[in-house]
């Protein structure tokens, strides 16, 4: 009776969720925003239409991420730009780059509603150093930053999805329920002799 008793509870023993989750953000990336969507699996959502809205709903344009799940948009519009995929399954990624942020990327003033309250005065020293630079140096500088950080920024994504709060508090449940089953056996054997 014992051993049918563990044969059931280890067939009704729940079984880990192979879920995933969408991975998706968006950074400025020249006179572009860029952009990437995926899986915490590293699975990459590749050939997947993204939609661009602005803040009221109004549709702006679209574009298609590429083999890496990456995309590039470029605005028109200093407004605040929210990307949008469908990626099936119940997985819809939305993503959103404030005015502010987009204003930077067009070198126009940002919106008055999101400028901030208090402006420093005087340039920063990094902008006298890039004021050196010519515009194609710029760029091929910028190019290289962004590749070099793709592959850091989705490893940072996937880290966060794979070492939750919920996991390691779900593995020491666990690890409990275990020591409870052992306890409860060896009160058994201890009544049964």
């Amino acid at each position: 009776m014992m051993r049918a008793l563990i044969v059931t509870l280890v067939l009704l023993m729940p079984l880990p969720a192979f879920a995933h989750n969408v991975i998706a953000s968006v950074f400025p990336s020249g006179s572009a925003i860029e952009g990437e969507i995926g899986f915490s699996n590293g699975e990459m959502a590749t050939g997947q239409v993204v939609e661009v809205f602005d803040q009221t709903g109004t549709k702006l344009g679209e574009t298609v991420t590429d083999g890496d799940g990456f995309f590039l948009y470029t605005p028109t519009a200093p407004v605040t730009h929210v990307f949008r995929a469908n990626l099936g399954a119940g997985h819809v990624a939305e993503m959103a780059m404030p005015a502010d942020e987009v204003a930077a990327i067009l070198g126009v003033a940002a919106p008055e509603a999101a400028q901030p309250a208090t402006a420093l005065a005087g340039p920063a020293a990094g902008q006298l150093a890039a004021a050196s630079l010519t515009q194609e140096e710029r760029q091929a500088i910028a190019e290289i930053v962004r590749t070099e950080m793709r592959p850091l920024r989705q490893e940072i994504t996937a880290y966060r999805n794979h070492n939750d709060l919920q996991t390691i508090l779900g593995g020491i449940g666990y690890i409990a329920g275990l020591f409870g089953l052992g306890f409860y056996l060896a009160a058994r054997r201890r009544l049964a002799a």
